[in-house]
């Protein structure tokens, strides 16, 4: 059953005059027609009426698509953007409205996406603007490549690739270029795009209900940026595989709808529809830079990755390739105060992408003489081998039951952060842990933890590794006693760095009991394997007694007392496993040993 959508609007009539006073709110640079609610126009507020000494670019269509075109009005872009209601072209009176409110002696040009509404109400208004004697040119935009060749009169919709045409019609218009040579680039811009989309969910428009056209595992390719259905409907499939079909529509010499080949250069804009995270539209542009010039032999100039055009809440994204010359990329590299044109995207790269990840010091500073040493193991360097192990797959092996607790109690992922550190830990302790020598091996530990697990758990426990390292330094046999020594260390930095106290439900919580039970045990002279599974009993408790605390740090500080009851803190059950897991092996070896 379809459900109203979820916005964050007062009255649905009222979103696009608001959004249009909380952009001039936002942008000194903006102004507003007071012409509410049939004129909707932004302008630039540097611009007087009449008195204008270039030429005027003026873009716009139905709402909805923000921050599209009010957010690109600016000098070096648009000088008005003209907004009709959601998914509605803007009336005639509104569109003339901004015509004389910005155009001066050296005309306008207006740049329109192919709809028919936008088509028709632009043209009406360029036809009255020229009757009062103004100088009017207008450019269609129509980079839809989804959609086979028309049979009609409808031609291809004008999508993203709108936005760089705007960006080289408004450069032109800058540099004090005539209209006709405006309209002109604007035109080679516009011939030069193509664009394909791609969405995971419809749009919902405001006060209306959320429609369920596209299953949770389907996507549709070749959408409008109004909702209308696309070109076809498929399974969802990972972001690469979707990319390269985008890019194979795009490009297809079949349709050859853009005069793009091998050995060309282009300018790429990814663009969000309106609900898809940063991460993924980045994601989608990796792919789309590599396979250009891996499959097709293509480079490109330049790379735009953001949400330009969007339509309303809608999840999914839209690529656009223009083919690139020297004109273009001077007019899209030329300075624009348009607010939501992205910064920091002008000029060829200078430098590559990825660079080599210098190496810490800890192991560029080692010596063939430690690995040398670290291979022919001595029994303690055996020992401490077999209990990093047997610590590291006990977390392996709970790493379900952590993300299990976490998700109750966190976002979810403590096993699986646990999970990559041990892995590594695993896979380090082979190659460059020196076994013979405890303080370093526990040092390593700390940089190992440090690279892979990442967030408060990785820093936590490098935090734990660097004190206890402190502690052991220097000390040429490491005993029990050395150990216990170590524990503490490691729990006052904790404690120093972290802020947790005893009783926060945290990792604390194990640790703190196993390092008073070991010390109180070595003290009173308890076999020191005695001691620590004794020790590893009390962490276990400690841990398992998180339930019924009242977190007072980390993500768990913001749930509800009767959700927490119902799992235990999964950092301190970690600690306990591991701890655990140490001292049976350190039993095991000692059984052994003796049998």
């Amino acid at each position: 059953m379809a459900a109203r959508g979820k916005k964050l609007i007062n009255d649905p009539n009222d979103v696009v005059t608001q959004f249009i006073e909380g952009l001039a709110e936002t942008y000194p640079g903006l102004q507003y027609l007071d012409g509410f609610p049939e004129i909707k126009v932004v302008l630039r507020s540097d611009v007087a009426v009449g008195t204008y000494d270039k030429v005027a670019v003026i873009c716009g269509g139905g709402s909805g698509h923000e921050p599209a075109h009010g957010g690109f009005v600016g000098q070096g872009m648009l000088t008005a953007a003209v907004s009709g209601d959601v998914f509605t072209s803007p009336p005639v009176n509104s569109i003339l409205a901004a015509i004389r409110a910005v155009t001066g002696p050296k005309g306008c040009l207006l740049v329109v996406t192919n709809y028919t509404g936008d088509r028709l109400n632009f043209g009406l208004a360029a036809e009255e603007a020229k009757s009062e004697g103004y100088k009017v040119e207008m450019v269609i935009v129509g980079d839809d490549c989804a959609l086979p060749p028309t049979r009609g009169i409808a031609g291809r919709r004008g999508l993203a690739g709108t936005i760089l045409v705007n960006k080289v019609a408004g450069a032109a218009a800058d540099a004090g270029l005539p209209l006709e040579e405006v309209a002109e680039q604007a035109r080679h811009a516009s011939k030069f795009v193509g664009t394909v989309g791609v969405a995971l969910s419809v749009c919902t428009l405001p006060g209306q209900e959320t429609s369920d056209r596209l299953g949770l595992e389907q996507i549709e390719l070749g959408l409008g940026i109004h909702g209308e259905p696309g070109a076809a409907v498929t399974e969802l499939q990972p972001v690469d595989v979707v990319v390269s079909r985008v890019l194979k529509q795009i490009l297809s010499s079949e349709t050859r709808y853009v005069p793009i080949t091998s050995g060309d250069r282009v300018i790429l804009l990814t663009n969000g529809l309106g609900a898809t995270p940063t991460m993924e539209l980045m994601i989608a542009t990796r792919k789309a830079v590599r396979e250009l010039q891996l499959e097709y032999g293509i480079a490109t100039d330049r790379v735009y990755t953001g949400s330009f055009m969007t339509s309303l809440d809608m999840q999914g994204f839209s690529i656009s390739i223009m083919k690139s010359d020297a004109t273009i990329l001077q007019c899209l590299d030329s300075s624009t105060k348009a607010p939501c044109w992205p910064a920091g995207t002008n000029g060829d790269r200078q430098k590559p992408a990825k660079i080599s990840v210098p190496a810490p010091p800890s192991c560029a500073m080692k010596s063939d003489k430690m690995l040398q040493q670290s291979r022919e193991l001595t029994k303690e360097g055996c020992i401490l081998e077999a209990c990093i192990e047997a610590g590291a797959k006990e977390i392996i092996r709970i790493k379900d039951s952590l993300n299990e607790w976490d998700s109750k109690v966190g976002d979810g992922d403590c096993g699986t952060t646990m999970y990559r550190g041990a892995i590594a830990i695993l896979d380090d302790m082979k190659k460059c842990y020196p076994m013979n020598d405890a303080a370093e091996t526990v040092n390593e530990i700390g940089a190992t933890v440090r690279r892979v697990m990442g967030g408060t758990t990785g820093i936590l426990y490098d935090i734990l590794c660097k004190a206890a390292y402190a502690s052991l330094k220097g000390i040429k046999t490491v005993e029990a006693k050395h150990w216990a020594n170590a524990l503490q260390a490691s729990i006052v930095a904790i404690s120093k760095y972290g802020g947790a106290r005893e009783g926060y439900r945290t990792m604390l919580d194990a640790l703190i009991p196993a390092s008073e039970i070991l010390r109180e045990r070595l003290e009173a002279g308890d076999d020191p394997l005695d001691a620590f599974i004794v020790s590893s009993e009390a962490a276990m408790t400690g841990a398992e007694s998180t339930r019924h605390m009242q977190a007072q740090a980390g993500r768990s500080s913001y749930i509800a007392a009767d959700k927490l009851a119902s799992a235990p803190d999964p950092g301190a059950m970690a600690v306990a496993a591991w701890y655990r897991a140490v001292a049976l092996s350190l039993k095991s070896m000692s059984c052994h040993s003796k049998s």
